[in-house]
């Protein structure tokens, strides 16, 4: 779709633009997406149908601006609940309810849109992202409802079959059953979890509970969102696709099993609000600052080489946009470096804040199980949650 241009004189009146341009829309009108047109595919023949093409935004990266989020969720009244451990006021990863004084409910929701183009790989990784939250809670999950939104008459039925199947396969790696789900028609393809899991009251794992001179440990490495933004570019090989399905669709559980073993003060996942949004939410929720080297973080190296070549997806900027005002940046850090940091990712590793005396031994208990965890900086001192980042 190309961009429509029009002159007007001098002397054209308003109600003689809004005409041109109700003509305009009309003409137009038949050629979107939601009627059937050349992007409806329906044969059963899934080998040439590029999920990503479906969509404006990709995986976690389609999440509303956390700049809106912020101002809609700050004129809604505050829970009440005595019963509420855990709500929206710290921007939790998950909630959780008490039930009884050794027992509570870690409830989380998490969709999007396609971050792949395979249906099977979509459907594992959104359901690998949608467990995150209840790891990052320190909580076991039990099971996963479906939620879905789906083009009908633009794809074929056998897509959602194989996002579907993919979830489940996941699901059960993790342990847990699907037990149904909710399916509503949609112009774009859409898929996720509601997952509920338990923990006991006093084992909840929050991101607003650092402390001073703890360690922060990453379990992913970063660069996802501006990967997947070249894949769907046709700007990366077969191998740097293997690479991030690979990376997307492991589970945090294994991490979280690790950290279970260790007496963590706070933790939460990376996801689209990249490493700093995160990061803040953690920082400004414990009235911390924090200080990270950026030489510590992992970055998958594609990702450096394709956002100097100013691929970058729309959510990275905003989030970059919406943390600059409680980041300070070491002027020898470049604006690429600025964006990696706060690049979108779906499905990213914990972010693991603990005494800095247990970090070598978390490290070791990570990599022990193949992970390659970092620790790539420190809770500093009490503040207004603050983020230094040093060129290290």
């Amino acid at each position: 779709m190309g961009t429509v241009r029009f002159s007007v004189g001098r002397h054209t009146k308003a109600d003689e633009i809004d005409r041109a341009v109700k003509i305009i829309v009309k003409s137009l009108k038949p050629l979107l997406p939601d009627s059937v047109s050349d992007q409806t595919i329906l044969s059963d023949d899934l080998t040439d149908i590029k999920l990503t093409h479906f969509t404006a935004s990709l995986g976690c990266a389609c999440k509303l601006r956390p700049q809106a989020l912020e101002k809609v969720l700050a004129n809604l009244p505050p829970s009440i609940d005595p019963n509420a451990l855990v709500d929206a006021a710290t921007n939790d990863d998950a909630a959780v309810y008490k039930v009884r004084d050794d027992l509570a409910v870690v409830q989380t929701v998490d969709f999007f849109t396609p971050i792949i183009d395979d249906p099977y790989a979509f459907g594992a990784i959104s359901a690998a992202n949608s467990l995150s939250d209840i790891y990052a809670m320190g909580a076991t999950p039990i099971f996963g409802l479906n939620i879905v939104g789906f083009p009908s008459s633009r794809l074929p039925l056998k897509v959602l079959e194989e996002i579907l199947r993919g979830a489940h396969d996941k699901a059960s790696e993790a342990g847990i059953t699907i037990l149904g789900g909710h399916t509503v028609d949609d112009l774009e393809p859409k898929y996720g979890m509601a997952v509920t899991g338990l923990v006991a009251p006093d084992k909840v794992i929050r991101n607003s509970t650092g402390k001073p001179g703890d360690a922060l440990i990453l379990t992913k490495p970063l660069g996802l969102g501006i990967l997947t933004t070249a894949l769907k570019q046709g700007l990366v090989n077969r191998s740097i696709q293997t690479k991030l399905i690979e990376i997307m669709a492991g589970l945090n559980k294994t991490a979280a099993e690790c950290m279970a073993a260790f007496p963590v003060n706070a933790c939460t996942d990376v996801t689209g609000f990249g490493l700093l949004g995160h990061l803040h939410e953690m920082t400004e929720g414990a009235g911390v600052d924090a200080e990270i080297n950026l030489s510590a973080v992992p970055i998958l190296p594609e990702a450096r080489q394709m956002a100097e070549m100013e691929v970058i997806p729309g959510g990275t900027l905003n989030n970059l946009a919406f943390v600059g005002p409680h980041v300070n940046f070491d002027p020898s850090l470049s604006r690429i470096d600025q964006i990696l940091l706060a690049d979108a990712q779906t499905s990213g590793g914990l972010l693991i804040s603990l005494p800095a005396s247990e970090a070598d031994g978390l490290l070791a208990a990570l990599a022990d199980k193949n992970i390659q965890a970092a620790l790539i900086g420190h809770m500093t001192q009490l503040g207004k949650g603050q983020i230094n980042v040093i060129k290290g």
